[in-house]
């Protein structure tokens, strides 16, 4: 059985650092593209980072290119997401799929999210 399990969330200040870990089971992440994606309120869900299979190639958004940090560890099987220089607008739920794409989210294994605030 294919779990993804989100943890690292919080509440950081601006310009504040986050760690967010994908952990998964039932599947192995190296094999795997996994998406971080995030959804703010009243805001439509976003692709944050991707980390695909195999090479292990990333990709950003420009929101984030610069501060974040995509990783994963194959003893851990784990996929992780180091958010640096956090902004208010960083402010919403990240959740890690199995797709890094975002009109695909709802058909592919996804964790239940793990709420970021930032605010002073």
């Amino acid at each position: 059985q294919v779990q993804l399990v989100e943890s690292g969330g919080g509440l950081a200040q601006p310009g504040g650092s986050l760690t967010l870990s994908c952990a998964a089971t039932g599947l192995t992440v190296a094999f795997t593209d996994i998406g971080w994606f995030r959804q703010a309120p009243g805001k439509e869900r976003e692709v944050v980072s991707c980390i695909r299979r195999n090479r292990g190639s990333t990709d950003y958004a420009d929101s984030v290119k610069g501060r974040f940090t995509i990783s994963r560890h194959t003893i851990n099987n784990a996929v992780y997401l180091q958010m640096n220089s956090l902004k208010p607008e960083d402010t919403a739920v990240y959740s890690c799929a199995t797709t890094c794409v975002t009109s695909l989210y709802d058909n592919y294994y996804r964790g239940q999210g793990t709420p970021v605030t930032v605010s002073s």
